[in-house]
């Protein structure tokens, strides 16, 4: 299996085998719909063998450390279960070392699958498969997301206590995703502007300065602006962006504060192959801080209000590849950033990608309300396509962006999309 492919699973009960060339603590988590544990007891491992459907063996060092699920016993409202490991020994990394997945039935001891993440460095904890239910079929996904703080790391990702781990991540957070610096205070907005909790107050291709400034005027066509504010709105229908524009999700003088679509889409890469793309959403609070992150590994979030269609393998076929479903009325209150990602699981650059676009969709009409087409590509591995800014008027802000990123996946995309805000 390669990052992110997935298989249907033939067998009810199946075990994984995590081996490597040293000595690994494998676990196993049982998550829910809004990708957190339901309490402690759904974190399987080495003093807690044993849940519902889920169990842990150790292979005494000797042999792999393995989690066998069985698929008919798993309860109701578990969606998946998460297989990771870390290195036994302390502050140890994968480079150099990557572990390898063995999917089997568990009765006969068919080989079903095997897995081995590439490319591997500071990581000292796996996510390395994910055995899921979808539409009623249980499936086995290669995953190989990386930590660079621990199995701590990852149970707190997932919602588990870990106030008895030896203090991790205050003292050594990882490197992908430190805390948003404080924010100096927005100068108060001019006559023809909505107070924004951000410093760019909304306004495209402006940038964090620590002094007040006066946001830029928005580069818009005259004829699809607001009178009096030189801003696009909907009124005129659908808008097509140009990079670093806005557009204010406002019709008819009042905001949309309805269920919206954005669908994510992109091309086979050049030459004929394949390009496995994820997309994916980053929430932040009014001082950038990270809320949650909706991806392929983790389908909805905040309350529900935040939802992801699954992950699309080739970007064969029309459409949008990739949908992910926001419901604006339902964001929490401190919710005020949605910045929208594309990252290449694979490693392929979006040199190699033929076409990608976001587009803003009227989830009750499915009538597209803005689209933004990427017309340029870096040799790089992610991409920030959009971002939704909420004004303190209550009205959305859409700004096309198409800032490239050296990141495979949206965990490495926190800070940019961040500091991008």
């Amino acid at each position: 299996m390669t990052p992110g492919s997935n298989l249907p699973l033939n067998a009810v009960r199946v075990t994984v085998d995590v081996a490597a060339p040293v000595r690994l603590d494998v676990s196993a988590l049982l998550l829910a719909a809004d990708g957190k544990v339901r309490s402690d007891a759904d974190f399987i491992f080495f003093n807690q063998p044993s849940g519902p459907g889920v169990t842990y063996r150790s292979g005494g060092g000797t042999a792999p450390d393995s989690i066998t699920v069985d698929t008919g016993a798993v309860p109701p409202g578990i969606e998946r279960i998460v297989i990771t490991a870390s290195p036994d020994a302390a502050g140890q990394t994968f480079q150099g070392i990557e572990p390898t997945a063995t999917v089997r039935d568990a009765g006969g001891g068919a080989v079903i699958s095997t897995f081995t993440p590439p490319q591997l460095g500071t990581e000292t904890a796996l996510v390395v498969v994910e055995v899921y239910q979808r539409g009623g079929v249980w499936k086995v996904r290669a995953v190989g997301q990386g930590y660079a703080n621990g199995l701590a790391g990852i149970a707190t990702d997932f919602g588990v206590s870990v106030e008895d781990e030896p203090a991790p991540a205050a003292a050594a957070p990882a490197p992908v995703a430190p805390p948003a610096p404080p924010v100096p205070p927005a100068p108060p907005a001019p006559p023809t502007y909505a107070a924004s909790p951000w410093l760019t107050s909304g306004a495209p291709g402006a940038t964090p300065a620590p002094a007040p400034v006066a946001p830029a005027p928005v580069a818009a066509p005259a004829a699809a602006a607001a009178p009096g504010t030189g801003k696009i709105n909907l009124d005129k229908g659908r808008v097509s962006l140009q990079k670093n524009q806005t557009v204010s999700l406002v019709k008819g003088g009042r905001p949309l504060l309805s269920q919206v679509k954005m669908g994510l889409g992109w091309e086979p890469a050049f030459r004929g192959r394949d390009i496995d793309l994820d997309a994916s959403v980053i929430a932040y609070g009014p001082q950038r801080n990270h809320i949650d992150s909706c991806y392929f590994g983790k389908l909805s979030i905040l309350g529900g209000s935040v939802k992801h269609s699954g992950d699309n393998l080739t970007g064969e076929g029309a459409g949008d590849d990739e949908v992910i479903v926001v419901d604006l009325g339902r964001l929490p209150a401190d919710a005020t950033g949605l910045v929208f990602t594309v990252n290449s699981f694979s490693g392929q650059k979006f040199t190699e990608v033929a076409k990608a676009y976001c587009r803003l969709i009227d989830a009750a009409t499915n009538e597209e309300l803005v689209r933004f087409d990427l017309t340029s590509a870096e040799p790089q591995t992610g991409v920030m396509m959009a971002k939704l800014i909420k004004q303190f008027s209550g009205e959305w802000e859409m700004t096309a962006m198409g800032e490239f990123v050296k990141s495979r996946t949206v965990r490495g995309m926190v800070k940019p999309a961040a500091q991008a805000l």
